[in-house]
């Protein structure tokens, strides 16, 4: 039982990561509608930028913060110079998708430059290697650092969108944009706003896996891109709550599997199951925004 335990543990340490992640790809497609493609490389970007704020000597919250503000900048850089752009000279907005997926290839190439591709470390953190067991269950420092900062970029981007002027103008610009122009919503910044939000949880997302394996490589967010895609169609498109659920679960059956299965299962069987999922319930495990604005 405590071993089981343990893996739940584990499961959820990791699955906190995916639904930061996740949470921002959903964010862009509740207001746009569209798949930002670039999220991926905005998570290595942050992963890379907490890193060398970390090798400078710098407190750890620093990095976490520098790697949002990474993250959120490229974000708005994407939306200023893409989205927008196509969107400006009557384009379908899904050329936005190939276009963002161009921008990744590009930042990922830009990172192989500066940095190489060899896998880069984190430094040497003591506090961080503590542990403690409880009724036979370890608990590490880091987990719960892990857990303890994507519950706060949960609730800060929740906080955002329920209790804000900006939060209450990024609902309605998500409802319709003809309606937003209406009542007096600046879309534009609206937009803006939104692309920072989502670029900022993919930058503290990758400094949270990138410390939680201490692994950081170019090529460690188009494997995230990935897990954050399948999280956003199983809790549904445009379900941000349903994006953090989902998280929790793909990491919890990931974790499952290596342990009680192998590892080299682990993706075959966390896909698998999702698979299962969307065949019996194709809307994913919650309504996707598009069945509760209709």
């Amino acid at each position: 039982m405590s071993i089981f335990l343990q893996q739940m543990v584990n499961g959820l340490s990791l699955g906190a990561t995916y639904a930061v992640f996740a949470m921002g790809c959903t964010l862009v497609f509740g207001v746009l509608n569209v798949v930002n493609m670039a999220q991926g490389a905005f998570f290595m970007a942050g992963a890379y930028l907490g890193l060398e704020i970390a090798l400078m000597g710098l407190p750890l919250p620093v990095a976490f913060l520098g790697a949002i503000v990474a993250g959120g900048v490229l974000g708005v850089l994407t939306e200023l110079l893409i989205f927008r752009t196509i969107k400006r000279r009557g384009g379908h907005r899904w050329m936005g998708l190939v276009a963002s997926l161009a921008l990744a290839r590009g930042l990922v190439a830009c990172a192989q430059e500066l940095f190489g591709t060899q896998i880069r470390r984190y430094p040497t953190i003591e506090w961080l290697s503590v542990s403690f067991d409880v009724a036979g269950v370890r608990f590490q420092s880091i987990q719960l650092l892990i857990a303890g900062l994507s519950l706060l970029l949960m609730a800060a981007l929740a906080i955002t969108l329920r209790r804000t002027a900006i939060g209450r103008a990024i609902r309605t610009v998500a409802f319709g944009e003809d309606v937003a122009q209406i009542v007096g919503v600046p879309v534009n910044r609206t937009i803006m706003a939104t692309f920072f939000l989502a670029g900022g949880m993919a930058g503290g997302a990758g400094l949270l896996l990138g410390i939680l394996f201490n692994v950081v490589s170019p090529f460690m967010g188009e494997h995230m891109l990935v897990k954050g895609l399948t999280v956003m169609i199983i809790g549904g498109l445009g379900n941000i709550p349903g994006a953090v659920i989902g998280g929790l679960l793909l990491g919890l059956i990931e974790v499952v599997s290596t342990a009680y299965v192998a590892s080299s299962f682990r993706d075959a069987i966390g896909f698998g199951l999702i698979f299962l999922i969307l065949l019996f319930r194709p809307t994913g495990l919650f309504r996707s925004f598009e069945e509760r604005r209709a």
